[in-house]
C-alpha cells in the first residue's frame, strides 16, 4: 500500500481523488457546477443556459452529479432545484478561483 492510499491518513483515498477529478474533468459538468456553486437552488433552465446546453442535457449531467453525492434536487412544484453538497467539488471550485458571498 503506498502512503497516499493510507486508511489510517484524513482525506479521499487516490481512488476517490480519481473519481472527483473524472467528474470535474468534463466541460459540462464543470460548468454546471460552476454555476451550482455561484447561484446556489438554480433551476435546471438556468443552469443549461449557464452551461449553453438544452435543458434534456443539463438534466443528464445533474442525474450524475446527483448520483455520485455531489448536488442536490429540491422539487419546487414543477421545477426542479440544485445545491452543490460535496464539499470536496466546493473546496476545488474555491481553489479554481470560484468567489461567492456565503
Amino acid at each position: 500500500m503506498s502512503k497516499i492510499d493510507d486508511p489510517d491518513l484524513p482525506g479521499p483515498s487516490s481512488d476517490a481523488w480519481a473519481r472527483h477529478f473524472e467528474l470535474l474533468a468534463d466541460p459540462t459538468r464543470l460548468k454546471l457546477l460552476s454555476h451550482i456553486h455561484l447561484h446556489p437552488d438554480s433551476p435546471v433552465v438556468d443552469l443549461a443556459a449557464a452551461a449553453g446546453i438544452s435543458q434534456t442535457a443539463a438534466s443528464q449531467a445533474l442525474r450524475v452529479l446527483r448520483e455520485q453525492g455531489w448536488v442536490q434536487a429540491r422539487r419546487e412544484g414543477r421545477l426542479v432545484r440544485y445545491r452543490l453538497i460535496d464539499e470536496v467539488a466546493h473546496h476545488v471550485l474555491h481553489f479554481m478561483g470560484h468567489r461567492h458571498d456565503g
